[in-house]
């Protein structure tokens, strides 16, 4: 049996319950994921049908086989349902670092505490449970939105990779990276706490 580094868990708040990725969260996913313009900006093509999205759960779910990604399914508390899909990836536990990406929500939860909360949960069992020492996040230079958010928590801006990626549609993407170390955590944890506070 293979031990992972990241292992399977459900992390929950006031606002949200992070669950890991099930083929039987497709139907939650495709009901607040298809037919939304976030797609372009990220890796996966866009999602025109439920059957779109069930591939992308399912090449999600073979990365979870090699130990590289841990997908997770966010559960808006108040009303039961998908708020939308985050993980961890890019995991490297003989460096102690991981990726919290491949993030989108549904509309109605977008300026919500849902990302603010998901991104406390997924820090603190990164920092004081898995004992990480750097955890990354990066965005696509042309999605402003997504690098204001990641700022705003406190993640610092390492720098641009420029003709990082090619997207399914041919952009050459250029990726911005940020990172919070060990260090930095109580900080960051304080201004998350604070942002929470505010809802």
């Amino acid at each position: 049996m293979t031990t992972y580094w990241v292992a399977p868990v459900t992390l929950q708040g006031r606002y949200v319950r992070l669950e890991p990725m099930t083929e039987a969260h497709v139907l939650g996913l495709a009901e607040i994921g298809v037919g939304q313009d976030f797609w372009h900006f990220m890796l996966y093509g866009d999602m025109k049908t439920e059957t779109d999205m069930r591939n992308w759960v399912l090449d999600i779910l073979k990365r979870v086989e090699k130990g590289t990604d841990r997908p997770f399914v966010a559960i808006h508390l108040e009303s039961g349902r998908v708020a939308g899909a985050t993980r961890y990836l890019n995991i490297m536990p003989n460096d102690r670092g991981l990726e919290i990406g491949g993030t989108w929500y549904g509309t109605d939860f977008q300026r919500t505490p849902v990302n603010t909360e998901c991104k406390y949960l997924l820090m603190t069992h990164a920092f004081e449970t898995l004992r990480a020492i750097r955890v990354q996040l990066k965005t696509d230079s042309r999605n402003e939105r997504s690098q204001k958010a990641i700022e705003r928590i406190g993640a610092r801006k390492e720098g641009v990779l420029r003709n990082h990626m090619i997207l399914p549609d041919g952009h050459i993407r250029h990726s911005v990276f940020y990172s919070v170390i060990d260090s930095e955590w109580p900080e960051v944890k304080k201004n998350l706490e604070n942002m929470l506070r505010k809802y």
